[in-house]
């Protein structure tokens, strides 16, 4: 492919698509040719059983041998009778159906045209395993499944969706919430959660309960990051860990990206039962066949109960919105829920875990954590054309490029089982409106005055983990690493980093979207709004992880008043990307007090230039303005280092430290199983850049006795001004456990689909050991933040004490006189 071929044509853009966005979402990445429904030590598991009882008639001759399955596909998908497949009864029905399978014909279509002797064989190869050839046959299968003939199973799941005893909310009207607060239900679980977590901070600190008050109980928050299958793996090992030790039932929010989601998804349902012992073991039983191994989807989809199971939710989408644009997350969320949602044996699905708004009832009396959800809105400014030459061309001028580039950001949506809400646009609805249409802030209803079901918790897993929507920017930092050593990449390398302010603005494959309930609310809504979200009837939304996969965000908000983060990193590259240090960003604009500045992967020769790009963005008047410009510090950052190191800062006496402070401040070292940091909540008055937030237990050979360490750290922690405290678990190899290294391991990698029982067993000797590593650290952070908390109570019950005695005194007199 010479390099001549890229530059002179734009259709590049749809090569590289389909060449890096087509094969994620097929599965691709696992890099088996041919994919077979083993592991790769030769044991088989799991095989899915043969396909259970109650058959449709039409699907009665699939779910046999991968052989067998190829056989039938190639011959379906040659035969002319498929053309000639009736859809839907409706053409207003049939349009959505109809687009997707336009959609993905084309993308076949487009497959087969490349001129693949341009490419290395060995990228073909890898990017287009040998199974993907049956899909045609999968489609056309699928497309049987949603018949809309009378009695047929779309039109029974159809007729199940206007019944609103199955569906209670199609009969509730929904109304958009125009508030920077919490919920209502929410302040509800936080009261109710503090009688649970009271009891558990007492028994994990081995107080006596009466001695506890609810008041000094600090609020926890625990977070997982993206990483698909590796997240949800090493994400519940971790958080085994904390539940084994007893730290879990301390918490008070969870939150999750990506992977983490699918762990939260999974820990609230039948599935979980709310143990991830319980959780694992589910997940040894089920993700050792690829989500996309067709023969075992097929028998999902065509085979009852799991096929009214997973196709519902597409099926009221289609009837719903007949206006639906179907795309390639709606079969990526049937997928996994194929793999995720679905118990072994396959009779036991549970109707009750499809939908995200029926997981308030392990919440709502506070007996568990409550789970925040991710995805994000990419906000990408259509560059203004003027005029320009005489000739009557039009081009954009370097101004408006600048202004478009700056405002080129992410929007971040949290859901939780209560509600749906984004803070740029500081606006919700319930989470069991989600999928209706809004307009001037009310909920509308169909003509039988009634509305549609709440969106179907597979689509939700889609979009909480579609990376493959991620931009073109994206894909090539995320495959470069796998895909550098292929002959014919060695030469686009420069030239995609010369083109990436192009590329950070192209979706190869679509983010998939739900109805745009601001509509009509431009003016009721704050300037942090982009003005571009009231112009479309939807919201387009992705992986979190395309922002930061570490979701830090929504546990800053106002009124959850977090005292604790722990943060446990599963993420690729987590020193590369380092996305602790992007909350930096995000804390200074937002103005929000407590977060431990500079804390995250040691910056060893950290550049001043991009130091003051970041504090630039604390004077935005926007977040899309403060987002652009952290972004293009960071860019320059990873070009490499301009100036001297941020350890030389330290004693310079540029920072306004005094001698003793310069003394005793470490000098950046790597990370460790288990960091700690802590914030301040002083004002600061000084223009200059803040000192990074210390790191503690870090050196205690450093000191005279370990004793006089713990009292220094105890002091940072205790103090009347301390702020957040961070703990953070990057998933680094230990050398106590074998056999898995993050960094090395083959089936560690992002593009595996597939783990067998042994491998999750030793991500779970991992996390288990990684943790241990950092117990007694997270513990004393525990026991510190609480006794701060109980000495700040009592100081005010002594002052409140003092104030009605002195005012009694003057009232009354004093009566020892």
């Amino acid at each position: 492919m010479s390099r001549r071929f890229i530059l002179n044509q734009w259709s590049y853009h749809r090569t590289l698509s389909l060449l890096l966005g087509g094969s994620l979402t097929y599965g691709a990445f696992a890099y088996r040719k041919p994919l077979a429904n083993d592991s790769t030590d030769g044991k088989q598991w799991p095989r899915t059983p043969k396909i259970i009882t109650q058959q449709r008639n039409s699907s009665a001759k699939y779910g046999k041998d991968q052989a067998a399955f190829s056989e039938q596909t190639t011959t379906s998908a040659t035969s002319p009778s498929d053309d000639d497949i009736p859809l839907f009864d409706a053409d207003t029905d049939s349009s959505a159906w109809a687009s997707l399978s336009e959609r993905v014909e084309n993308a076949r279509a487009a497959l087969n045209a490349i001129t693949w002797s341009r490419v290395s064989d060995d990228i073909a190869d890898y990017l287009l395993p040998d199974w993907t050839l049956d899909l045609p046959g999968y489609f056309s299968k699928l497309q049987r499944e949603l018949e809309m003939a009378p009695g047929s199973l779309a039109d029974e799941i159809w007729e199940e969706a206007q019944d609103s005893t199955l569906n209670p909310e199609i009969a509730r009207l929904a109304k958009v919430r125009i508030s920077k607060d919490l919920c209502e239900e929410e302040k509800m679980f936080k009261q109710k959660r503090r009688r649970y977590t009271t009891r558990a901070l007492a028994k994990y600190l081995g107080i006596p309960e009466v001695d506890v008050d609810p008041e000094d109980v600090p609020t926890i928050a625990m977070c997982g990051s993206g990483g698909g299958l590796r997240a949800l793996v090493a994400g519940t090992s971790s958080y085994l860990s904390t539940q084994e030790a007893g730290l879990f039932d301390c918490v008070t929010y969870t939150a999750g990206v990506s992977g983490s989601c699918w762990a939260q998804a999974l820990y609230y349902s039948t599935i979980g039962n709310q143990n991830f012992g319980t959780l694992l073991h589910h997940l040894k039983r089920r993700i050792g066949t690829h989500i996309a191994y067709p023969p075992t989807a097929l028998s999902l989809l065509t085979a009852a109960p799991t096929n009214k199971f997973l196709l519902s939710g597409i099926v009221e989408r289609i009837k719903g919105n007949p206006t639906t644009d179907l795309g390639l997350v709606d079969i990526y969320g049937i997928l996994l829920a194929a793999r995720l949602l679905v118990p072994r044996g396959e009779l036991g699905v549970d109707s009750r875990n499809l939908k995200l708004s029926n997981q308030q009832i392990y919440v709502q009396d506070g007996a568990y954590p409550l789970p925040i959800y991710t995805a994000v809105r990419h906000e990408i400014p259509v560059e203004e054309n003027k005029p320009g030459n005489e000739k009557g061309e039009e081009t954009a001028s370097q101004a408006t490029k600048t202004k478009a580039k700056q405002e080129a950001w992410f929007q971040w949506f949290e859901s939780t089982p209560y509600e749906l809400w984004s803070e740029e646009i500081e606006a919700g609805i319930p989470s069991w409106s989600v999928g209706r249409k809004f307009q001037n802030g009310i909920g509308t209803v169909r003509d039988n005055g009634l509305s549609v079901p709440e969106l179907r918790l597979p689509f939700m897993l889609g979009i909480w983990g579609s990376a493959f929507c991620a931009t073109l920017s994206h894909y090539y930092k995320e495959i470069r690493p796998v895909v550098k050593g292929l002959s014919g990449f060695g030469g686009i390398d420069d030239l995609l980093e010369e083109k990436n302010d192009e590329l950070v603005k192209v979706h190869p494959i679509e983010p998939a979207a739900i109805p745009n309930y601001v509509l009509g609310l431009e003016n009721q809504l704050p300037v942090t709004a982009a003005k571009s979200i009231f112009k479309s009837d939807r919201l387009e939304l992705a992986d979190a992880g395309m922002s930061n996969n570490l979701p830090i965000y929504p546990l800053l908000r106002p009124g959850r008043d977090v005292d604790i983060l722990i943060a446990f990193d599963a993420s690729a590259d987590i020193k590369t990307e380092n996305w602790l240090s992007v909350a930096d960003g995000y804390a200074r604009q937002r103005g929000i007090k407590g977060w431990p500045v500079g804390a995250g992967w040691p910056k060893a020769e950290n550049s001043k230039a991009t130091t003051a790009e970041e504090l630039d963005a604390v004077e935005a008047i926007s977040a899309q303005q403060a987002a652009g410009k952290i972004a293009d510090a960071r860019e320059e950052e990873r070009k490499g280092p301009t100036e001297a190191a941020l350890a030389s800062q330290l004693t310079d006496g540029k920072l306004g430290k005094d001698e003793n402070q310069e003394s005793r401040q470490d000098p950046p070292t790597d990370l460790t199983y288990c960091n700690v940091w802590v914030g301040t909540t002083l004002e600061r008055t000084s223009t200059q850049e803040p000192p990074p937030s210390k790191r503690l237990f870090t050196s205690p050979s450093r000191f005279p006795s370990p004793s006089s360490s713990s009292s220094e750290d105890d002091w940072h922690l205790t103090s009347p001004h301390a702020g957040l405290a961070l703990i953070y678990f990057p998933f680094l190899p230990n050398p106590s456990v074998t056999g898995v290294d993050p960094n090395t391991s083959e089936f560690m990698s992002t593009w595996n689909f597939i783990y067998t029982p042994e491998q999750i067993e030793k991500v779970v000797s991992l996390a288990r050991a990684n943790f241990t590593e950092g117990e007694e650290k997270v513990k004393k952070v525990v026991r510190a933040v609480y006794e701060r908390k109980r000495t700040r109570r009592l100081e005010a019950e002594r002052k409140g004490l003092d104030r009605r005695w002195r005012g009694r005194w003057k009232k009354e007199g004093d009566h020892f006189r």
